[in-house]
């Protein structure tokens, strides 16, 4: 049964922003010094013959989506292209409907067959991944639940409710086997926090080349008036959250860095710790191992680490490794393995206890992912991409949404807070950490509350420009 509210797309506009780094970042073996940034505006028209527009962005972080030795010239070139791409795919896009649903239609029956005639004309001869696809994707989805919301003058979060949508969460999920878990006559608002507490905790991202101390090996930060060493970002920030960048195939190296950090945080009155070991394990026993060292040595340390995120490789099909010795210990989280509803499916089969969305894989599925995972009594997280400008928005207005474990991951401002201070002028508090938290209070009252027209940002010119 349709509705008066459904759009159709009837443009979509690409741009793309460069983004250098005050101080790299490091991806498993990668490191990243520079990225590219996505922009797209889509336009929507009602039944009524009105129209909209809405704005996504993400960074297109190719050490994280696309880990390989292949040249990274090569994949950030692809990842261009393949944007290009589904510029022309969304603007031409047929049918019409909510957000959720055009978004659900376009990833499930649209977004394969470019991705694969895209790995079958590949120059280079290796194929581009999956979760390469979602984050090339995910600006156009995230423009069109902005452009939504502008449309109707509500915020986005308002609209995923039964009086907007045609059709509800079982058309869309399956619940795991031998559950008694129904999506019938249900919609995403049901999992969805109705009154978001509009200050977030904030984590800060303790980089795997981050120098804790002044003696630490390496080059001193840069004389920017930002902060460098841990300590200093503690105190600046207010910080109470730290997430610790792990090696995954140095276990010595790994428990040092969480014991000197565990110090820092105890010496500055942080609260709580997490361990990302960077996708780079195969076996439970080596997390089990520095876990259970941390225990008995450091209790103080242990007790405050709150979670442990994706210590094992992306592909979690291809890596059915089990992994309930692991989440017996503490709660794991999926992030890269977690490309929708299906695959934390799987996760929680093997043993996963928790979900950190990320709206790089587009808003979509991650509103539909933490439906899955809170029906199914999941954990969930919002993690960052170091999301710079616009990318910051809907990536803050997702943790406050869904019900995090505790707040959101935030470190843009570490790594390039210049980036963002056009947008930093209308929204301080989502852009600069204040008593350990970030501060949505500034968001407009409708779509993703960008406010667009009051940022003084000058665009490029645009890369594709498609108009129905």
């Amino acid at each position: 049964m349709s509705k008066a509210t459904d759009v159709r797309v009837r443009g979509a506009t690409l741009y793309f922003l460069p983004v250098q780094t005050r101080v790299p970042l490091k991806f498993g073996p990668e490191t990243l010094t520079s990225v590219t940034c996505a922009r797209a505006c889509l336009t929507v028209e009602d039944r009524q013959g009105r129209r909209a527009t809405g704005w996504g962005e993400t960074p297109l972080s190719v050490q994280w989506v696309w880990p390989g030795p292949l040249a990274y010239t090569l994949r950030e070139d692809r990842l261009k292209d393949f944007c290009g791409q589904l510029a022309r795919a969304w603007a031409g896009l047929p049918g019409l409907g909510h957000p959720i649903e055009l978004g659900y239609d376009f990833q499930e029956a649209v977004l394969p067959g470019i991705w694969r005639e895209a790995n079958t004309d590949a120059p280079s001869g290796e194929a581009m991944p999956w979760l390469a696809a979602l984050v090339c994707c995910s600006v156009f989805d995230q423009a069109l639940h902005d452009a939504y919301g502008n449309l109707l003058g509500l915020p986005t979060y308002a609209s995923y409710r039964a009086e907007f949508m045609t059709r509800d969460l079982a058309d869309f999920l399956e619940p795991a086997a031998g559950s008694d878990v129904t999506f019938r006559s249900l919609y995403p608002d049901h999992f969805l926090v109705s009154t978001p507490n509009p200050r977030l905790r904030a984590w800060h991202l303790v980089g795997g080349l981050d120098r804790l101390s002044e003696t630490d090996p390496g080059e001193p930060g840069p004389e920017d008036g930002h902060p460098s060493l841990l300590p200093d970002w503690i105190r600046t920030d207010g910080l109470k959250c730290l997430k610790v960048k792990l090696r995954g195939n140095d276990s010595a190296w790994d428990y040092d860095r969480l014991v000197r950090v565990g110090e820092i945080a105890i010496a500055h009155a942080v609260e709580w710790l997490s361990a990302d070991f960077n996708c780079t394990v195969t076996d439970p026993a080596y997390v089990n191992a520095i876990l259970d060292r941390l225990r008995d040595e450091h209790p103080r340390h242990y007790g405050m680490l709150l979670y442990v995120e994706q210590p094992f490789p992306y592909e979690l099909d291809l890596h059915r490794i089990d992994v309930h010795s692991v989440s017996a210990r503490k709660p794991l989280f999926l992030d890269e393995s977690a490309h929708d509803w299906r695959v934390i499916r799987l996760g929680r089969e093997l043993g996963w206890s928790g979900v950190a969305l990320k709206t790089c894989k587009t808003q979509t599925g991650a509103i539909l992912s933490a439906c899955w995972a809170r029906a199914h009594g999941m954990t969930l997280m919002v993690q960052d991409l170091t999301n710079p400008m616009l990318a910051q928005i809907p990536h803050l207005l997702l943790g406050a949404h869904t019900g995090t474990i505790m707040g959101v991951e935030t470190n843009s401002m570490q790594f390039y807070p210049d980036a963002s201070c056009p947008e930093a002028a209308i929204h301080p508090g989502i852009y600069r950490r204040r008593d350990g938290r970030v501060d949505l209070s500034t968001l407009g009252a409708t779509g993703f509350g960008y406010r667009v027209a009051e940022i003084g940002r000058d665009l490029p010119p645009p890369v594709i420009s498609a108009v129905v």
